[in-house]
């Protein structure tokens, strides 16, 4: 199975142990807190709030004698599993008891620009040892995630390599409940650290097509750098991985019992990484990319997922033992990558066993081949990275521009790149002329896949996607909801220096 970058292998890598909340009221492994049920009725704006989201630095304890000092949401990591009824409106105090201007974004939902939780639209920040109350309207239903919005750079005690990374649940209308209940995973590195970078392996993604042009102008401008004494940029290894903020070994297991059908709410928190996870003796059915259904259900031997992609996938539990759900990976694996899932009865020690090799092609999910409907214009972009460019890291542009911010505000400095008129369906046609993988986020919106390297598809909707090196991806969205729009990769050290634009509404 593919690895990441050969640089990362030189950190340890550890994962623990999970736990999850149910729809059903049931406790899964040590329980995911949540807060308290929002109340009935309208939100007062002088009186209590419904949620309260507290940021400080506390310590977190990984396993025993394994404790590292984070910042957090509420003391614990992930943050409290917010569950929302889709539609009702919510009143949630934002408390910041750090030294350092914060953001929340609310990832995945359709909100205004005032509360969306990004800066570079116009949202107030969260001053430093201050508070900021506000009003949100959940919506779409599904599940989707809060995190900070903050630039880190080359400081990683901040922006997600922190702990601010929290779940969120939005309750739909009308839920089939084909499940018997569900567990969150939330995957997280912590105690991260710089290396120089080298290539990303890509043979988990499919179609594997690649455009000679984007490939030819990629490689061409790393020997030219390389050429001229320049290093590899900076990339980012970590000491520690979790799941649920446990590494494996530590905290409760999963606790089944055999003829259960668990729903997982897999969530990828990492700054930078792509993750695998896989259940031996057991596959996974996907229902749901990014909170949103699927048009066609599919059985997979593991899951694959880009930096804040989510994936619901359900699991029958017909195979007793006691088993590691883990990182494909047997060197992550071993360094941690995992948790143990035990059907009741059953005795031993946690068994792992590969699972067959397997691929990652969005467009399986949906209808192949399908016609979509025409957009009302094509927005072209070309991806380039200039290596080791700014400062020892490589520096991102879209169309051959890097996004600017200024230091002394934290704000950006940069006019929007693309207009936009309500109502109206544009396609965004991505290329990829660096051979790292992009996962691509658009705030405030949602998108539908209609290309993937070539093979036409329709009907997946998602708000984060990974466009593989030296390839092409088309994807449509419909300008509905108006304000400044933010695009960008959501590996934090590529929107950090450069990848990122702006939409606005004309």
């Amino acid at each position: 199975m593919p690895s990441f970058r050969f640089s990362r292998r030189n950190f340890v890598r550890t994962v623990g142990t999970l736990a999850g909340g149910s729809l059903l009221g049931q406790t899964v492994g040590c329980k995911q807190s949540s807060l308290p049920q929002a109340k009935e009725g309208a939100p007062q704006a002088g009186g209590p709030a419904d949620y309260t989201l507290t940021i400080a630095v506390k310590p977190v304890e990984l396993a025993p004698n394994r404790i590292v000092s984070t910042t957090t949401y509420n003391g614990q990591f992930p943050g409290p599993l917010l569950r929302f009824q889709e539609g009702k409106a919510v009143t949630i105090d934002i408390q910041n008891q750090t030294d350092t201007p914060e953001q929340l974004h609310w990832h995945g939902q359709f909100l205004p620009t005032v509360v969306d939780g990004a800066a570079e639209e116009g949202t107030p920040f969260i001053p430093a040892h201050g508070s900021r109350r506000i009003t949100i309207v959940p919506k779409p239903s599904g599940y989707r995630f809060y995190h900070t919005h903050v630039r880190a750079g080359a400081n990683l005690s901040a922006g997600q390599y922190t702990g601010l990374v929290g779940p969120v649940y939005i309750e739909p209308k009308n839920n089939p409940g084909n499940y018997d209940r569900e567990v969150f995973l939330t995957l997280k590195e912590f105690e991260p650290t710089l290396s120089r970078g080298g290539d990303m392996n890509m043979d988990f993604l499919l179609p594997a097509t690649t455009v000679k042009e984007l490939k030819d102008s990629g490689e061409k401008a790393m020997k030219a750098s390389l050429a001229k004494g320049m290093p590899h940029g900076f990339e980012v290894g970590y000491g520690s991985f979790t799941i649920n903020g446990r590494m494996l070994g530590s905290g409760e297991p999963i606790r089944v019992k055999q003829g259960e059908r668990v729903l997982f709410h897999v969530l990828n928190g990492s700054a930078t990484e792509i993750r695998s996870l896989a259940l031996p003796g057991h596959s996974f059915t996907v229902v749901a990319m990014d909170g949103n259904p699927i048009p066609r259900p599919v059985t997979a031997p593991g899951l694959w997922l880009g930096t804040a992609e989510r994936v619901s996938a359900i699991v029958e539990m017909n195979h007793p033992g006691i088993w590691v759900m883990g990182d494909v990976s047997d060197d992550d694996r071993r360094h941690g990558m995992g948790t143990v899932v035990e059907y009741a009865g059953q005795k031993g020690k946690p068994q792992w066993a590969a699972p067959k090799p397997f691929h990652w092609n969005y467009a399986q999910f949906g209808n192949a081949g399908a016609a979509v409907s025409e957009p009302d214009q094509v927005i072209d972009m070309t991806f380039a990275k200039q290596n080791a460019a700014e400062g020892g890291f490589n520096r991102w542009t879209i169309n051959d521009v890097s996004f600017a911010e200024d230091q002394m505000q934290g704000m950006h400095a940069m006019p929007p790149m693309f207009r936009v008129k309500q109502g109206k369906r544009y396609r965004l046609r991505m290329r990829n002329s660096s051979d790292d993988i992009h996962p691509i986020h658009l705030h405030r919106h949602s998108f539908e896949l209609t290309r993937v390297a070539g093979q036409a598809t329709s009907g997946v909707i998602k708000d984060v996607v990974m466009l593989g090196g030296y390839q092409e991806m088309e994807v449509d969205f419909v300008a509905d909801n108006p304000g400044l729009t933010l695009f960008h990769c959501h590996q934090q050290v590529h929107m950090d220096f450069g990848f990122m634009a702006l939409f606005e509404y004309v």
